[in-house]
């Protein structure tokens, strides 16, 4: 707001650059699961990202670690997309390094490994960011996505209680992209919040930039991040605590998390006297955590932790433990007020310590692939009205996906 408060905005008509199925917002790891995976059910799809490159937090963020598929007992408990994505973050690496934290999967979570073996180290891999970027693009745009890069959401249509378009801005001016269903991938909950759903927000997000040196020739990754709480609150964390749905917080989150780059690069440099130490590839998105997400009718938390649920899409383990399961609810993506509304990602419906377990990059893509399937099923029986979409139809095609949908899985204790 300026020093005369506000200023009256001229009303105009936008055109309408696009008519799809689906419109998916946001182009992280989700995001491009939710675009595939609706591409492969034949609906026509455009992907809009608001940078120039996919997979947001895991490529632009450098947080490039697959957290693990299995439950730490030696059960794996995600497949599908989410299984076929690691393979393919790690495809063009010839061998591990380990100081850059490029590394590919155990070898006995291959065909040949053992439950023994498998009790023994989680199935996670980590991957260099620069390389998948570029394989996630030829994903997307060989998968037949529209996709629209340096494009940025801003405001949404409705017409009879529910979206018809979302408004975009680019270089090619503000305008408008009808679809039957949305899905909104932003991270944030923007889509939600602009279509009126309750969200809640958190302003908890510490200071963090992942980034790479180059020091005497070796590429090493670090995970550079202040101390923040697994429950989203400010307990035990370390300040300054900022949002990530505020233009001036999420300013003040990168500045000064670059600042704290540069301390941390001198530091190195002091301790490698010897050495040209180079940064590379610093983080180009904020690395925030938990900002804002969907308040669907139905809230994942910790308690639910290996409880079935009969409208199940998906299925997480723990990241930060071994033991416990989550199984994922449909409902926790359905927009309440919009019927042909989905969020994904870190924005479904999750709170607290359960938020911050289903905000890792597999469970981002297990409910991207559950949202984008629903889509183009909803398409195809239920005039894109995901809320009245059978479940059981959806569970059926999810499992022909390879998508894990074992109640025995979450149950065991």
């Amino acid at each position: 707001m300026n020093s005369k408060g506000r200023i009256l905005e001229a009303s105009r008509e936008l055109p309408v650059s696009g008519e799809f199925d689906v419109v998916v917002i946001g182009g992280g790891m989700a995001g491009v699961a939710a675009a595939v995976a609706a591409a492969r059910r034949s609906a026509r799809v455009c992907l809009v990202e608001r940078y120039c490159a996919l997979g947001g937090l895991a490529t632009l963020g450098n947080v490039a670690v697959w957290l693990p598929l299995c439950d730490g007992r030696g059960y794996q408990v995600i497949a599908g997309l989410a299984e076929e994505l690691l393979e393919l973050s790690v495809a063009d690496l010839r061998k591990d390094m380990s100081a850059a934290w490029f590394r590919h999967p155990p070898a006995c979570w291959q065909d040949n490994g053992t439950p023994g073996e498998r009790v023994k180290t989680r199935y996670k891999a980590s991957f260099n960011p620069a390389s998948f970027l570029l394989a996630l693009e030829s994903l997307v745009v060989d998968s037949g996505v529209t996709l629209l890069y340096d494009t940025r959401s801003c405001a949404v249509h409705k017409e009879d209680g529910r979206l018809t378009h979302v408004v975009v801005e680019n270089k090619s001016g503000r305008s408008a992209l009808a679809a039957r269903v949305f899905i909104d991938a932003t991270g944030d909950a923007d889509v939600c919040f602009a279509a009126g759903e309750a969200t809640e927000s958190l302003a908890s997000n510490v200071l963090a930039g992942w980034f790479y040196t180059l020091t005497h020739g070796e590429l090493m990754l670090h995970k550079m991040t202040e101390p923040y709480n697994i429950h989203g609150t400010t307990d035990g964390a370390k300040s300054p605590f900022l949002r990530g749905d505020d233009a001036i917080e999420l300013t003040a989150h990168l500045v000064q998390s670059r600042r704290l780059l540069r301390q941390r690069l001198d530091d190195l440099r002091a301790q490698h006297p010897n050495h040209d130490v180079q940064p590379i590839m610093p983080a180009t998105t904020a690395d925030v955590r938990m900002t804002r997400r969907l308040v669907a009718e139905f809230t994942v938390i910790e308690e639910h932790a290996h409880h079935w649920f009969e409208d199940t899409i998906g299925l997480s383990g723990d990241w930060h433990q071994p033991g416990p399961v989550y199984a994922i609810p449909f409902s926790a993506l359905q927009g309440v007020k919009n019927p042909n509304l989905l969020a994904t990602g870190r924005c479904i419906s999750a709170g607290g310590y359960a938020w911050d377990t289903l905000r890792a990059i597999a469970p981002c893509v297990v409910t991207g692939e559950a949202a984008g399937t629903a889509a183009a099923l909803a398409i195809q029986h239920v005039d894109g009205e995901v809320c009245r979409l059978d479940v059981e139809t959806l569970q059926a095609q999810l499992r022909h996906q390879n998508v894990l949908l074992d109640r025995t899985l979450v149950e065991r204790a």
